[in-house]
């Protein structure tokens, strides 16, 4: 397993919301490339970001300071999530060096997007599903729909897809811990490999999700911004464990 360290990135800055409201931020860098140095000092092995102005307009907003993060470390694999709803924007984020896109809210309604992108690009397409009580949110979590996440997962398990995003809405942000039995839900739906998102946020939880022994990845932030989660600690524990 490794830890992703997230930024979630708002008029240019690194910042952290509540249960994905856009009205409850708390801003915690305004130099995501500083931040990103720090966390490549302690060891990361991939970065997680989000366009949270880019998932609310439906189209790339902080795509600039996006690409210049991965062209400035080429040698960290990089996932960008928020605003991706064609092919030209998944082209764009790759041929400027970031690893794979995260398809969210296009994944409920053009599932055919993911279909197309994991044939034109495969190997390089995540699905982000965010859900709420089990159903699954759209529109930089706006929107709750009536279709459960692991129904959606096993819709994309034969088309090329990477990986998928699990994030439970609920316990993002709120320093809660990790909503350890939905996630693994999610892995029984799915052959897929999954990553854990939302209410990490202490070596606990990187231990009871190491402990499964089914879990891709965690990603974490304000756990990391408040110093509850020491992201070198957590990210040697999950070499230990892997070797």
């Amino acid at each position: 397993m490794i830890v992703i360290p997230a930024i979630d990135m708002k008029d240019g800055k690194c910042v952290r919301l509540r249960q994905g409201e856009m009205d409850d931020v708390t801003v915690f860098s305004e130099d995501p490339l500083a931040q990103v140095e720090e966390w490549v000092q302690q060891g990361i092995k991939r970065l997680h970001l989000v366009d949270l102005n880019g998932a609310f307009a439906g189209k790339p907003v902080n795509d600039e300071i996006i690409t210049g993060i991965a062209k400035h470390f080429p040698d960290l694999p990089v996932q960008i999530g928020g605003g991706i709803r064609d092919l030209h924007t998944i082209e764009k984020y790759l041929e400027a060096g970031v690893n794979w896109v995260i398809i969210g809210t296009a994944a409920v309604k053009s599932p055919e997007l993911v279909q197309q992108a994991c044939k034109e690009f495969e190997g390089h397409v995540i699905v982000g599903l965010d859900a709420k009580d089990g159903l699954v949110a759209t529109e930089g979590w706006a929107e709750v729909s009536e279709l459960r996440a692991t129904e959606l997962a096993k819709r994309f398990a034969d088309c090329g897809v990477s990986s998928i995003i699990y994030t439970d809405i609920a316990r993002d942000g709120m320093m809660q811990g990790v909503n350890l039995e939905a996630t693994l839900e999610m892995t029984q739906a799915t052959h897929l490999p999954i990553i854990a998102s939302g209410g990490v946020s202490s070596i606990e939880d990187i231990e009871r999700l190491l402990d499964t022994g089914k879990i891709y990845g965690a990603i974490t932030g304000r756990a990391i911004y408040e110093g509850k989660l020491d992201l070198r600690e957590a990210q040697q524990l999950c070499d230990q464990r892997n070797t």
